[in-house]
């Protein structure tokens, strides 16, 4: 399935509601979008980049839903790297597996740091360099991963097919002196590994899934079990920042 093209949206939903594993990690990543809004100021704009087949409107009709391709019911067709809004205008900022598809990811932190207003905070969640996830990124995902790679960009391929999914490893963990200077308004409040299993046993976007039953408890308890014994078991990261 060619993700670029606007056409598979409604494959793509599909696919995220038919399997209850999956769409329950959507859910539980929203229920902390709207945590963190309440932390925000009340006064701004609240945007989700990379809005895509998600349904986080659901949660926080508020939500301005925005993508780089024309999907059906978008509020707003952008690119992060230079974004419609005013200087100060919002208030918080969200997406999922969003940064890692960023071909100029300094680039899209300064437009943050300039379109956030002072206390709002860009929350997003993304893929993690982890124990497993390393693995599974490096040999069994179809998305490019360099997590060697010296720079914050890449040349993209398309909106989707064009990745380096370690980019939040590299600018959040490895260049942490970097990101402090690219922007020095955002401050970084927390890196915060989690869910090891819940997406690959999903099966993710593609058509199977190795989890056939509608709760997702059993799944749940290894992968805190997991985490017990290490945060870097952890596949994805919630990343916050909020603009001071």
């Amino acid at each position: 399935m060619d993700l670029n093209n606007p056409e598979n949206f409604g494959e793509v939903t599909h696919r995220i509601r038919s399997k209850p594993l999956l769409e329950d990690f959507y859910r539980g990543i929203y229920t902390r979008f709207i945590e963190c809004r309440a932390l925000c100021p009340k006064d701004g704009l609240a945007v989700e980049l990379g809005s895509g087949a998600g349904f986080l409107r659901e949660y926080d009709p508020a939500f301005i839903a925005t993508d780089i391709i024309s999907y059906p019911d978008l509020d707003v067709v952008l690119d992060a790297t230079q974004m419609p809004f005013g200087n100060n205008q919002v208030s918080m900022f969200a997406m999922i597996n969003t940064f890692h598809h960023i071909p100029d990811v300094a680039r899209f932190l300064r437009e943050v740091e300039r379109c956030l207003k002072p206390g709002g905070r860009l929350l997003m969640t993304d893929q993690h360099h982890g124990i497993l996830s390393s693995f599974i990124l490096k040999h069994l995902h179809h998305e490019p991963y360099r997590p060697e790679s010296d720079e914050w960009s890449f040349v993209s391929s398309g909106p989707l097919s064009g990745a380096n999914g370690a980019l939040p490893h590299i600018v959040f963990q490895r260049d942490r002196q970097r990101l402090a200077l690219e922007v020095p308004r955002l401050k970084l409040n927390y890196y915060r590994p989690h869910t090891p299993l819940q997406y690959w046993i999903a099966g993710g976007l593609k058509r199977w899934s190795m989890w056939p039953f509608r709760r997702p408890g059993a799944v749940h308890f290894l992968d805190h079990s997991l985490l017990r014994l290490s945060e870097n078991f952890g596949s994805f990261v919630d990343i916050e920042m909020t603009r001071i």
